[in-house]
């Protein structure tokens, strides 16, 4: 039997590529056992394409032939993390050769010979708060030991998890384990790091063994991967503790999963955001010291923006997605979630860099702390056009001296209609399961999924040309300056591949609560250190802190959680 699918494929193989023509075709011959020449002859007078007989004829003949051949593609099992298409995206950065030779060792940050002047804090819940800069001291000058921080991080998750919903799978066996090694090595003088010792929380489409990775969808909800994914990998060498899989919206699309909606700690009457809504909602509330988590459109900046915490979007290609859900080969990216700028780029020096395993993560140097001090009164930040009189947080860089000059971004382009590129490549992810019927709790995936189907190749093709010509004419407008400030460009540069940093700079109050208001900045392809030097001098030097939640809400208890 040919359906929808099948001639549509066929069509595309054929090379005749009007999508109109597809969907008109395909739709008279769902649950139809052949194909009739009329068929052909009506779906051509809806999108009005012409073809002779012969040719209608000749293309009754070929659709029979492809028929048994996409079946037995069909037949090949693919797994979606591993197999990607041959075909791989790249950043106009990585056209230029590597900075460093490729038997040069990939630099990591090394703990200070000196330890920081380190003082621990009266409480627990004050402990709990601290950043990765805080309390990498306190482990190494031994006034606590990891295990006690990964038992206060435990029962904070425990308590707190069934009202925020953070939480998938603890992996508190697990992380007493690594604990204990991490107390032993400290002990003996074998520091490994500022991370060693510091736990940390996953979002739960990073694989680790011996745990479920979920992907937020309950066909999943017991389903362990045998594999650790790239970047859980590089922070176990570092010495950090896991203690939690973290929630993620189903498939990586927004703050609802199969157990419920993840909360926001100032406001939980209100979700998280998404898709990294458990690492976002964790990090803010003290439940974990720093998390990671995932964008393909917004799925880190977003939640951080919501939950007030900081958070990295790094460049595409700066950090292997290996053992990651793909959600889309060409913009998926993974990057850290904390509560300073400090402890951003701490976690990107120890995940970056390629692994042999994600063929588009380019060689390319990172150092935090930096080498060399940026020069604010050197360093051009860009604003859009009038935006000196409509955003507050421009006087920002007026107050570190830098220069500001104003710019215009690209604004003829098409970006909805290119949202169809992680709506193609989701739907090839997940064709498998689509297939078999098995969609439940995909939120709004499954529609737009099977929309997918009935987009040509070329089409999809068409896409990606706009997409250079997007990434060209971005990288025209920004030549000029070193970063972008606050440009609400999300969009723009998910799909050019450029990093951005968001950082919270107010609480703005809305009825009871306080909602925090984040501000983005955005770099050069692979200039990660230069937007994070600009944060932490606006953290540090105007001393922008907004505090943490007031956690005064009323924990439910376990049997309440929905």
């Amino acid at each position: 039997m040919i359906n929808r699918r099948m001639v549509l494929k066929s069509l595309a193989m054929l090379g005749v590529s009007s999508p109109v023509f597809g969907r008109a075709l395909a739709q008279q011959a769902e649950d139809q056992p052949e194909l009739t020449r009329k068929m052909i002859a009506d779906a051509q007078w809806i999108s009005g394409i012409e073809l002779t007989e012969d040719q209608q004829e000749e293309l009754l003949g070929q659709l029979n032939q492809i028929h048994s051949q996409l079946l037995s593609l069909r037949k090949f099992k693919l797994d979606p993390q591993s197999d990607i298409p041959a075909l791989s995206f790249s950043t106009l950065a990585s056209l230029v050769p590597p900075d460093l030779d490729e038997s040069t060792e990939l630099p990591r940050n090394a703990w200070p010979v000196e330890i920081p002047e380190a003082k621990r804090p009266d409480s627990n819940d004050q402990l709990a708060w601290l950043g990765i800069k805080e309390l990498g001291p306190l482990l190494r000058s031994r006034q606590i030991s990891s295990v006690e921080l990964t038992r206060l991080y435990l029962e904070r998750l425990k308590k707190y998890d069934p009202t925020l919903m953070c939480v998938v799978n603890l992996t508190e066996e697990l992380a007493l384990k690594q604990a204990e090694q991490a107390d032993r090595e400290i002990g003996a003088g074998n520091y490994r790091g500022p991370l060693h010792g510091i736990p940390w929380g996953a979002k739960d489409l990073i694989s680790y063994p011996d745990y479920p990775t979920t992907w937020g969808i309950p066909v999943f909800k017991d389903r362990i991967i045998d594999e650790t994914a790239t970047v859980a990998q590089r922070l176990t060498a570092a010495g950090a503790v896991l203690v939690a899989k973290l929630s993620l919206g189903a498939i990586a699309m927004g703050d609802q999963w199969y157990r419920g909606k993840t909360r926001n700690p100032w406001n939980p009457r209100t979700g998280s955001s998404g898709s990294s809504a458990g690492s976002a909602s964790a990090t803010a509330s003290g439940l974990v010291g720093f998390a990671l988590g995932s964008e393909t459109l917004g799925s880190i900046l977003s939640p951080a923006n919501q939950c007030g915490v900081y958070g990295l979007r790094p460049t595409f290609g700066r950090v292997s997605r290996a053992g990651c859900m793909p959600l889309s080969w060409s913009m998926d990216k993974i990057g850290p979630m904390a509560r300073n700028v400090d402890d951003l780029g701490t976690v990107l020096a120890a995940i970056y860099g390629p692994d042999q395993k994600d063929p588009t993560v380019v060689r390319r140097s990172f150092s935090w702390p930096p080498k060399k001090t940026l020069n604010l009164k050197e360093l051009r930040v860009g604003v859009l056009k009038g935006a000196s009189d409509s955003d507050e947080t421009v006087d920002y860089v007026r107050q570190l001296g830098c220069q500001i000059k104003e710019i215009s971004l690209p604004r003829k382009f098409p970006l909805s209609g290119m949202f169809s590129i992680i709506e193609i490549e989701g739907a090839a992810i997940f064709d498998d399961l689509l297939r078999e019927g098995k969609t439940e709790g995909w939120n709004t995936w499954t529609k737009s999924f099977r929309a997918a189907q009935f987009v040509s190749a070329i089409d999809y093709l068409r896409m990606q040309r706009i997409r250079r010509r997007l990434m060209q004419e971005f990288e025209a407008s920004i030549r000029e300056i070193d970063v972008l400030w606050n440009t609400g460009d999300l969009m723009i540069t998910n799909f050019t591949g450029h990093p951005s940093v968001t950082m919270p700079y107010q609480l703005k109050s809305i009825g009871r609560n306080s909602q925090p208001r984040n501000l983005v900045i955005t770099g050069h392809l692979f200039a990660e250190q230069t937007i994070l030097e600009l944060a932490h001098a606006v953290e540090t030097k105007l001393g922008i802190r907004i505090g943490n939640p007031p956690m005064n809400f009323e924990p439910k208890k376990e049997a309440d959680r929905e």
